[in-house]
């Protein structure tokens, strides 16, 4: 005697949900990123040019390095 699966659709409007579920959370992760580079370059912005110097960067590269951090999460 063979076994025979028969896939089974998804519940109605499980989809549906899963993809609204997605999207908040997608949401919320963007808008975490974009508060920890914010938070970064504020803080980055706050330092003299030989702290910054010190820590080898330079004011020019505060922007990309904010972006950079907010990434890693």
């Amino acid at each position: 005697m063979a076994l025979h699966d028969t896939p089974r659709p998804a519940p109605f409007g499980a989809i549906t949900v899963f993809r609204l579920i997605r999207l908040v959370n997608d949401t919320i992760e963007t808008l975490q990123r974009w508060k920890i580079a914010r938070q970064t370059d504020a803080t980055l912005r706050q330092l003299t040019d030989q702290q910054l110097h010190d820590i080898g960067l330079s004011r020019g590269w505060i922007e990309e390095v904010s972006v950079q951090v907010s990434a890693r999460r």
